[in-house]
């Protein structure tokens, strides 16, 4: 049964993505609890120790998952290929971003892998402290599991665990119901992570360009910029024409101005 849920398509097109794990236990947990479920792809963002004996110990009979693992040096290198990208983190009531618990999240992830093209990948931060603001402004939702307040704190092969799940039971029975905040089917593939800061990054110099500084060099401004069009899962001709308004907004304003001249 078990080889039989790791071919399936939706579950191999799931990123587990780990930022600077600092255990080599936790990375060989997480690749456990990832085959327990059918996961296959496991990223490692800058881990501290690896590749280490102790995580093929915890990995078990998983070792395959942490041999195939892919080590990169940024979240950013981890993301290009990715249309979907979901925080895990604690439910974070100062921030006003898109936030799902775990089965909204699996629900969200079978939508979007009906897209033959679409990659999802799920992010983990740092044992002691999570993600950064930085590291959030890449994701387009965040996702918390639902625990007991008094004491809500989950290993990080736990989390992984709990997600994966998740993603298990909703394979065979998409949610449609709930899917008010999701989009059911694309015409055209959706934008990678890559190409979604390409955007942003272009957006940023038109505001500079427009002389917009004064709130173009605001965080904040950026991050709901981020939030808007994350929330409306942009696809590739979308980018498209975007950067196209973008590009003409750039030539418009470096043509010098034209002064009326007074008739005779």
């Amino acid at each position: 049964m078990l080889e039989d849920y790791r071919s399936h398509s939706k579950l191999q097109k799931i990123k587990i993505v780990l930022i600077e794990t600092s255990h080599p236990g936790n990375i060989g947990a997480v690749a456990r609890a990832m085959k327990n479920m059918g996961l296959s792809q496991l990223v490692l963002v800058s881990p501290k120790d690896f590749p280490s004996q102790e995580a093929s110990a915890r990995a078990s009979s998983a070792a395959d998952i942490l041999n195939d693992a892919v080590v990169v040096g940024s979240l950013r290198e981890a993301l290009q290929d990715c249309q979907v990208v979901i925080g895990s983190s604690a439910r974070l009531r100062r921030v006003s971003w898109p936030q799902l618990d775990a089965r909204e999240t699996a629900n969200l992830i079978m939508q979007t892998t009906q897209d033959d093209k679409a990659e999802v990948a799920i992010v983990f931060g740092r044992e002691d402290s999570g993600l950064s603001n930085t590291e959030m402004d890449l994701c387009h939702y965040l996702a918390h599991i639902p625990s007991n307040p008094s004491y809500s704190s989950l290993n990080i092969a736990a989390a992984v665990q709990v997600f994966a799940y998740e993603c298990l039971m909703a394979t065979d029975i998409v949610q449609t119901k709930n899917s008010g905040k999701i989009l059911k089917g694309y015409k055209h593939p959706l934008a990678s992570s890559e190409q979604l800061e390409g955007f942003y990054e272009h957006l940023f110099q038109m505001l500079q360009d427009i002389e917009f500084l004064d709130i173009a060099k605001n965080a904040q401004f950026m991050r709901r910029m981020r939030r808007l069009f994350n929330r409306a899962q942009l696809d590739i001709k979308e980018i498209d024409i975007l950067r196209g308004i973008l590009t003409a907004a750039q030539r418009q304003s470096k043509k010098p101005e034209v002064t009326d001249v007074p008739k005779n």
